[in-house]
């Protein structure tokens, strides 16, 4: 046996709570303890010795939180409200749409999108159409 498995045999019944794909609620909540301990102790060095645990935990967390708490998907008009927040837009600044007011139906939810207005808005945020669909 190589020294290497020896000293981890030594040691497995410490190490092993953590070396476990979470089950349930409360060992992903273990697991998501540790990670915030070792991104502690480790401050972000990404040559610190305890960094592959640390990406191992977090994929684990990871994995389970895409498939026990799945994020919901915006609507386009959500995703429309996000990007005027984010590059400080008005309504009156995004021309392509429509007046301020129609752009005001749209965000309240009393109009849709049509195919001319999506095809602007992708182009004007570079991003896909299906983004506003």
């Amino acid at each position: 046996m190589s020294i290497l498995i020896k000293r981890a045999a030594e040691h497995w019944e410490f190490v092993a709570p953590l070396l476990r794909k979470p089950k349930n609620e409360e060992d992903y909540d273990q697991l998501a303890q540790a990670l915030d301990e070792l991104l502690a102790m480790t401050g972000g060095d990404e040559s610190h010795p305890l960094m592959s645990l640390v990406d191992i935990i977090g994929d684990w967390i990871e994995e389970w939180d895409h498939k026990h708490h799945p994020m919901p998907k915006p609507s386009g008009v959500e995703v429309l409200g996000y990007l005027m927040r984010e590059h400080a837009l008005s309504q009156s600044d995004l021309p392509g749409v429509g007046t301020q007011s129609v752009v005001s139906e749209i965000l309240s939810g009393k109009r849709q999108l049509n195919v001319r207005q999506i095809r602007w808005l992708a182009e004007r945020f570079a991003v896909s159409a299906e983004t506003f669909i």
